[in-house]
């Protein structure tokens, strides 16, 4: 009688297939120097604004511009936050839909991990900041700032410090940076929507369907699409629900996978749909929305030493510290323990629990969105402890990730070299046929 032949254990973040690992470099390469440009604008913003030409650089946040129809004369800083970043919140609605349609994340198994770790990213420090700020008048609507990673910015560090580090922690970081926003663009939907017009929602589903059909079809003329874009965007924004949903919206409709029939049948390599609208939108995306967005929002008068110590003693900079800093590590790393102990899998072979709270820790870098969730809780203005508090709480993150992935960068070297050495004629590391035994002579 014949044993059984033993059950294989789940494995947590395991390597990803070659197409996949491509695909994410390709991404990391072109967030790098969008972070890289994010850095550049909140630097600037932050000089100018502490400069003795500080109300200049108020005065041009505060020029209008636009036509008053459907309430679009609006300051150069509100077409920042709103309209910028619906091109952001478009290109992440596309990457969370191509993953889970089309990416390695189509497989439950390998996609509960990062959904999972993300919500206990964004429940632990919004709780860390509920508890730290109760009891203070008005606090409790900035409960969101410390629930979202920033994509770019956390994306241009991890290229910085860990060059070698395996592309299954750069892949779960970006996921779960993709759904974070998700998560605070659903926050900012529900929470953050203070009056509903009702008409001008309805009527964003005219063009948002018209969109929708056209794409679904194949379309890409850029005349048809966007200012069906466009439309819904305004009308969005016109119904009082942050114009950002539209993006996201706009970004689910668009397919991921091919259509035979409609796409270029004689071109396997031809890319989908999605892919094609990545491909034009993302450097317009982390080159130019996210970083003047930065450059619109960064900018707050610390007013000396004195004014960061009293920004230090509102329980509101205390909360988003501890909710960014100490929430998010927290909160990543219990759920994926958790996701490890429930469904009795180990972490892949060449990764380390250390590995994964230098990643969690660099999860704490929130920027881009906790800026616009700052500003949507508090209003401009009446915000600029809010930005004190993500500047520092984003460096702190970036610091402490820093010191610890820096370490296993150093561990993961000689594995690269390792993996490098075994390129065979294809161009393909053997390590990833290890599925495809013809490949390697088996």
């Amino acid at each position: 009688m014949s044993n059984p032949a033993p059950t294989r254990k789940p494995v947590l973040l395991s390597r990803g297939s070659w197409r996949e690992v491509r695909r994410i470099g390709a991404i990391l390469r072109k967030e790098t120097v969008g972070g890289a440009l994010l850095l550049f604008g909140a630097a600037v913003a932050m000089v100018w604004a502490n400069s003795p030409w500080g109300d200049a650089y108020e005065a041009l946040r505060g020029i209008r511009v636009g036509p008053e129809a459907l309430h679009l004369n609006l300051t150069l800083g509100a077409w920042a936050a709103d309209g910028l970043l619906a091109i952001f919140f478009f290109v992440a609605g596309l990457e969370l839909k191509r993953e889970f349609v089309a990416g390695d994340l189509r497989d439950i198994r390998r996609s509960a991990v990062p959904v999972v770790a993300a919500l206990g990213g964004v429940m632990v420090p919004a709780l860390l900041y509920l508890l730290i700020t109760r009891g203070v008048d008005g606090a409790a609507r900035g409960w969101a700032i410390p629930t979202a990673t920033d994509i770019a910015f956390a994306l241009a560090v991890l290229a910085v410090i860990g060059r070698f580090l395996p592309t299954a922690l750069r892949t779960f970081l970006l996921t779960l940076a993709v759904v974070d926003d998700l998560v605070a663009i659903v926050i900012i939907a529900l929470f953050y929507t203070e009056t509903l017009a009702p008409v001008p929602l309805l009527g964003a589903l005219v063009p948002l369907a018209l969109f929708t059909v056209l794409v679904q079809r194949r379309v890409r003329s850029w005349w048809l699409l966007l200012p069906l874009a466009v439309a819904t965007w305004a009308l969005m924004h016109a119904s009082g629900v942050h114009a950002t949903v539209a993006g996201v919206l706009l970004g689910f409709a668009v397919p991921v996978l091919r259509d035979r029939k409609a796409d270029d049948a004689d071109d396997e390599d031809a890319p989908c749909l999605a892919e094609h609208f990545e491909h034009r939108f993302r450097p317009l995306s982390a080159g130019v929305a996210v970083p003047v967005f930065a450059f619109m929002s960064a900018g707050v008068a610390l007013g000396g030493l004195d004014g960061v110590v009293s920004a230090y003693h509102d329980p509101v900079v205390l909360g988003v510290v501890a909710g960014l800093v100490a929430g998010k590590p927290i909160g990543i790393m219990t759920a994926t323990w958790l996701m490890a102990r429930f469904t009795h899998a180990d972490l892949d072979e060449n990764l380390a629990w250390v590995d994964m709270l230098g990643l969690s820790m660099l999860a704490g870098i929130g920027f881009t969105v906790s800026l616009l969730v700052g500003e949507l809780a508090f209003g401009v203005g009446n915000d600029e402890h809010v930005k004190v508090a993500v500047l520092a709480s984003s460096v702190i993150a970036a610091l402490l990730a820093a010191v610890i992935l820096r370490l296993r960068n150093r561990v993961y070297r000689r594995i690269h070299e390792i993996e490098n050495a075994d390129l065979d004629r294809d161009g393909v590391p053997d390590v990833y046929e290890a599925d495809r035994p013809e490949k390697l002579g088996g």
